[in-house]
């Protein structure tokens, strides 16, 4: 017999999927504990649930992974491949449809007028304190992406407003934001993105508490501290609005252990698991129900990098089952950062 991480770990379903798909009848397991509540599956359920999994990745409809499931186990050879015909003519019909509205799109983007408000003849020249600018970068750095077809997010947005410089990155499924405070600069602003390994290079030369001095010229930016400098050119592409981005309601604000969280994640395999919120976060334990309280998907492997980068106090706000997750520190608002949840469920 397989225990329910077992057969989540073998099969790629994940525990969480694996008592979704129980309590909707697709993939009972072949005991339950009656003391404990706990699932064990049989062997001959790997099959079962390894399929399951490559039906779900081909986003077939839930009573049609029924069917074939239950055609699977009967033997019946010939119902499942037109149950697998008919699911693809109706992605291909959906691809059809979903070609035709993004042409529309294109077509409305065509005629629309940039915008933007940032300025194209930058130039500035300010003065932040190295230790400010290295958290900054810190706090924010695990968030720079990494698709190459979406080079402008591989990199970090700086946003200068007045005495406030912002730093922000995004890889689309995690955002964060934070800020350093300047001198020298009090004109109009001034947006750019500097690509990652430009970043990495000026956040080598922030060592002590020594001050840096920032020159944007154009496409050009520099960073000096101590008399050594290094300069770059900034990505080419707008930055998304990202103040537009952060905008949410308020939502439940619940401290967390991070220790005990961290621990807790270090543990997960696959691309998602589960967090039960109360009054606290927790993990939910692949041996037995998750209580009451909001259930909500996240990426572990985010979810550590988030809280890599705060102390071990530090809060999350749940907005709802569909918004964004916010983990921000209780001193301060200027640091924090937005997680994108996971679909636990098919």
């Amino acid at each position: 017999m397989h225990s329910i991480g077992e057969m989540g770990r073998d099969s790629g379903l994940g525990v969480s999927a694996l008592r979704f798909y129980d309590r909707a009848g697709v993939l009972p397991p072949a005991r339950v504990d009656p003391a404990t509540g706990y699932r064990w599956y049989a062997p001959e359920q790997l099959d079962e649930a390894r399929l399951l999994a490559r039906l779900r990745q081909a986003g077939m409809p839930l009573a049609d992974i029924r069917l074939v499931l239950a055609a699977w186990s009967g033997g019946d050879t010939g119902l499942v491949p037109r149950l697998l015909d008919g699911h693809l003519r109706r992605l291909e019909r959906e691809l059809v449809d979903a070609r035709g509205a993004l042409s529309a799109v294109r077509a409305r983007l065509g005629h629309k007028e940039s915008t933007m408000t940032t300025t194209t003849a930058r130039s500035t020249r300010l003065t932040v304190p190295a230790t400010e600018f290295a958290a900054a970068l810190d706090a924010v750095r695990f968030a720079v992406g990494t698709d190459p077809e979406l080079p402008v997010l591989g990199g970090i947005h700086f946003d200068v407003e007045e005495a406030d410089l912002h730093v922000v990155a995004t890889d689309r499924y995690r955002m964060a934001v934070a800020r350093a405070s300047t001198t020298g600069h009090g004109g109009e602003r001034i947006r750019l993105t500097v690509p990652a390994p430009l970043v990495d290079a000026m956040r080598a030369l922030l060592t002590d508490d020594s001050p840096a001095r920032l020159t944007v010229d154009g496409d050009g930016v520099e960073l000096e501290t101590q008399g050594r400098r290094v300069a770059g050119q900034v990505l080419g592409e707008e930055f998304p609005d990202y103040r537009r981005l952060t905008r949410l309601p308020e939502g439940r604000r619940i401290p967390l252990d991070v220790p005990a969280l961290r621990e807790a994640l270090v543990g997960q395999n696959g691309e998602r698991c589960a967090l039960v919120l109360t009054d606290t976060v927790t993990v939910a334990d692949e041996a037995e129900e998750p209580g009451i309280g909001d259930l909500v998907g996240v990426d572990p492997a985010f979810l550590l990098d988030a809280l890599a980068v705060g102390d071990d106090a530090m809060l999350l706000e749940y907005v709802g089952p569909k918004a964004p997750l916010v983990l921000l520190r209780p001193d301060t608002e200027d640091a924090y950062s937005l997680l994108m949840p996971c679909t636990l469920d098919a």
